[in-house]
């Protein structure tokens, strides 16, 4: 007998997203497949791009915003001697120039763009204005000033280099537009560039390994579907732990402050039942008092 659809599934699945389809038709096909009423992602990856995913089911959602958060690390090719009009392979060349590059030249610039540095964000990007994301303007012809923002770039390693392509390692914080750092790598070295190929492989401290492909996932039974989650608390690994007893669990649900002369003091922690089960995120106030943050629903889950 068939389970009815839309059954309540928890948890995190690491999908494998390919090139050639948006985040959220990917994230899509795999609520559909796992017959999920709800579902989310972590941070987009465009159609060039490939790799990790974390699609974010039921009760997990709640925590998304942790990830969006997250540091993230990529495989990036960068073509040099061509400029394009959106800074990856999508765009139309706008200019070619030879590739003559000098011994060292390419690990000094590197060197000069990791640590914090400041991108202005593509036209071809979600961000809006006045409410009508830029890509759109940017079809239309039309461009508007963007003000520069603050990123961190952790690592930039120079995996592989040939005549006329780099491929690097990349570690950064969040809302880094790797497509701009190869354009200002190809500025920098006075010959051009742009985004040849992109491949997330961290985001957080959730990574490729155990990351399903879609058409391995199509392949898969309903069982083998749902063994692939991962436990929603796998994504709170970085936040110090509190357990309740029992009593407190309950009152924990119901939304109430517990004066417990919790540790640490100021943080933000998880939160486990005496079956330790996970009850939710909370704060810890300077006198040990948890405030409920987000809560897991207690209903049964899958």
């Amino acid at each position: 007998m068939s389970k009815p659809r839309g059954e309540r599934v928890n948890g995190v699945l690491l999908l494998d997203k390919p090139t050639g389809i948006t985040s959220n038709r990917a994230l899509q096909a795999a609520r559909r497949l796992l017959d999920a009423r709800k579902a989310g992602h972590t941070g987009t990856l465009d159609p060039l791009a490939s790799g990790l995913l974390p699609v974010m089911l039921g009760e997990a959602t709640k925590f998304s915003a942790d990830l969006l958060d997250a540091d993230k690390s990529y495989r990036a090719t960068v073509r040099l001697g061509v400029a394009t009009t959106t800074g990856d392979a999508e765009g139309e060349p706008v200019e070619r120039k030879p590739v003559v590059i000098e011994s060292g030249a390419v690990e000094r610039v590197l060197a000069q763009l990791t640590g914090a540095i400041e991108q202005v964000p593509p036209m071809h990007s979600a961000l809006k204005r006045d409410g009508r994301p830029l890509y759109e303007l940017a079809r239309a012809g039309i461009e508007v000033e963007r003000v520069a923002r603050g990123v961190r770039i952790h690592r930039l390693q120079l995996v592989e280099q040939d005549a006329d392509t780099l491929v690097l390692d990349v570690d950064c914080s969040k809302g880094t537009y790797v497509r701009v750092l190869a354009e200002d790598i190809g500025r920098a070295l006075g010959c051009g560039a742009h985004l040849a190929a992109l491949r997330r492989v961290r985001v957080g401290p959730l990574t490729l390994d155990g990351a399903v492909e879609l058409a391995m996932l199509e392949a898969m039974g309903p069982e083998e579907r749902r063994s692939r989650l991962r436990p929603v608390d796998e994504l709170l690994e970085s936040l110090p732990r509190v357990g309740l007893s029992a009593d407190l669990a309950q009152r924990f649900r119901q939304g109430q402050r517990l004066a417990v002369d919790a540790q640490p003091r100021g943080e933000r922690v998880r939160v486990y039942g005496a079956d330790n089960e996970l009850l939710g995120t909370a704060t810890v106030n300077e006198w040990g008092v948890v405030g409920p943050e987000r809560l897991i629903s207690n209903e049964t889950s899958v």
